[in-house]
């Protein structure tokens, strides 16, 4: 009945995580649990605090020990933090914007300032749903959409339609 470590590790381990690259940027929802001191009883409230921010590093890619560093920029200092990826405090991790990073670790961006922070390379976009719009606007982009045809463009088109009646009259 021995249980191995790699079972164990395999047990534990999450799979509703996407797969996270360095380059990405990522919302990580983290459980905090605050204790306040009511009285003699001790009262903890639990509350989901969101980390929006650029992956900078990975660690143990699909272990139980995987990690990733995510860095952003909080009132003009950088801010990096290191979250285990099979930690229970951990809700859930949403890919915000994927890009393709030529590096395995972007530390290089902690020197950057400004809009040099913002990862360069491909966008990699997802497939988006599309918005249902309000039937007043629907019907504004219909007629947006439709081609102003002038008299002018109508006198043509109707010209080249008899030339083309006439022509198949002829042939038969």
């Amino acid at each position: 009945m021995a249980v191995t470590l790699q079972q164990f590790n395999q047990s534990r381990t999450r799979t509703d995580m996407p797969d996270i690259r360095p380059g990405h940027i990522v919302k990580v929802y983290q459980k905090i649990f605050e204790t306040k001191e009511v009285g003699k009883k001790m009262e903890t409230k639990e509350r989901i605090q969101v980390y929006e921010g650029l992956v900078i590093a990975m660690r143990g890619r699909k272990g139980i020990n995987a990690t990733i560093t995510v860095r952003k920029i909080s009132d003009g200092v950088g801010v990096e933090r290191i979250y285990p990826l099979n930690s229970p405090a951990i809700e859930k991790i949403e890919l915000i914007k994927t890009t393709k990073a030529r590096r395995a670790k972007l530390y290089y961006m902690r020197d950057r300032v400004g809009k040099a922070t913002q990862p360069k390379g491909e966008l990699i976009k997802k497939e988006e749903k599309p918005k249902a719009k309000a039937p007043i606007e629907a019907k504004k982009e219909e007629k947006a959409e439709a081609p102003a045809e002038t008299k002018a463009e109508v006198k043509a088109e109707a010209k080249k339609d008899e030339k083309v009646e006439a022509k198949t009259e002829k042939k038969e």
